[in-house]
């Protein structure tokens, strides 16, 4: 490559600032557009378009000294010139005029809120957006996500969840929503959603981690990050106690999790030597201070559920019958087949498989689970224990084309090998 050929390799000094700039200051550029412009769609295309540029001249010209107002710049333009395309004399244009300039104090101040990455989503939780897309539309205009990923987490087709996205924002524009970062008194009531978000992140970040794309890298970090700001700010709150526990519980596995030498190992198999003690005392110890507001919730109950898992560091054992009693009041609480798929497995421990082979084909009435991965991994397993070979085969055929990731695959394929039940 001679020296007047621009270097657009992932490795180069352009392509590192980018995706620092991507990872770190997408989410407050968005806000900053999307909360002066009421319009969350034509922000994001306006940043992707900045960003595009950014890839584009910076291997010619060189990292500017502030990327972040390079970019804000770059998508201010980008959406003034969509404004005036659509409609000249709109107050909406004018504002976007007046108002998108990119200063520092901008950029550093836009809320009382510390975090801009918190900021935005807040912002995504105004009462006139439905209370069901608040959490979708956090994970995609601040977090990245794409329609696909979000349906994944909400067990929903693509179809369906990008048509809710696109009424949401076209809502918000039509009806000029006025979307500000609220203030830090509005966060308790504004933090079912974020914390949703936040729990799908990480779950998300977890569950793929072959994917190295640069939406992915650090996903886990950043929602406990995030679940860390939440929990200074709401004193008083247990449920951002319990999801931040609820996390610090699952992270502890990682290493027992995916070892070193590659491969997947679930939970029962782990050796509890492997997890990181620090991380659950520190989990413990949220999880108490939750439990001392006396008002639980849904994540308050899955980092109890994590605590028992936990506790077999100490005991050698696993306490399935308080496993089972947390699981009924989390599945009556949120009705969801996720839990419902969890606690099925934790039947067939205290009752044996028969019970929760049963308890899996009464989640299956509703058929929302046919494209669950981990619905049909139990359900092969089960059947795997009862001796019913023809049926744990189809289940354990349905659950290796569902997943994904290749040591999960591996796995299953592995475990359907198996020569007699266990």
């Amino acid at each position: 490559m001679n020296d007047a050929t621009p270097d657009r390799r992932s490795d180069s000094p352009a392509w590192r600032a980018a995706e620092c700039a991507a990872r770190e200051s997408y989410g407050k550029l968005l806000a900053l557009l999307a909360v002066r412009s009421n319009d969350v769609a034509a922000a994001e295309d306006a940043l992707a378009d900045a960003f595009a540029a950014a890839l584009a001249r910076w291997p010619e010209t060189g990292v500017p000294n502030s990327p972040d107002a390079w970019l804000l710049t770059a998508a201010r333009r980008r959406l003034v010139d969509g404004a005036r395309h659509q409609q000249a004399t709109d107050r909406v244009h004018a504002a976007v005029v007046a108002e998108l300039t990119p200063t520092r104090a901008e950029i550093d101040g836009a809320s009382d809120v510390p975090d801009h990455r918190l900021a935005l989503m807040l912002a995504c939780t105004h009462p006139a957006i439905d209370a069901g897309v608040r959490a979708p539309l956090i994970l995609q205009a601040v977090l990245g996500f794409d329609a696909r990923r979000i349906a994944a987490a909400f067990m929903q087709s693509p179809d369906a969840m990008a048509q809710r996205l696109v009424r949401a924002k076209r809502k918000i524009r039509d009806a000029k929503i006025s979307m500000p970062v609220p203030d830090l008194a509005a966060m308790p009531e504004r933090l079912d959603a974020v914390l949703d978000a936040i729990y799908v992140a990480y779950a998300d970040g977890w569950g793929n981690p072959q994917d190295l794309t640069m939406d992915r890298q650090g996903l886990t970090g950043e929602a406990i990050r995030l679940a860390r700001v939440v929990v200074e700010l709401t004193d008083h709150e247990p449920e951002p106690l319990g999801l931040l526990a609820l996390l610090l519980y699952v992270d502890a596995r990682r290493r027992a999790h995916r070892p070193a030498a590659g491969g997947y190992v679930p939970l029962t198999d782990q050796q509890p030597a492997a997890w990181d003690g620090a991380l659950i005392d520190e989990a413990e110890g949220l999880l108490t201070r939750a439990a001392s507001v006396e008002r639980t919730g849904r994540f308050q109950l899955e980092a109890a559920i994590q605590s028992v898992h936990g506790a077999r560091r100490r005991t050698g054992t696993t306490d399935w019958a308080a496993l089972l009693l947390l699981y009924d009041d989390l599945l009556r609480r949120t009705g969801s087949d996720v839990v419902a798929t969890n606690r099925a497995v934790v039947l067939a421990a205290v009752h044996g498989p028969a019970a929760g082979i049963s308890a899996l084909d009464a989640i299956r009435v509703a058929g929302r689970v046919e494209s669950y991965q981990p619905f049909w991994a139990a359900r092969a397993e089960l059947c795997a224990r009862l001796g019913d070979r023809p049926a744990a085969h189809d289940a354990y055929q349905r659950a290796i084309g569902l997943a994904a990731d290749p040591d999960v695959r591996r796995f299953l394929m592995d475990r359907s090998q198996l020569p007699h039940a266990e």
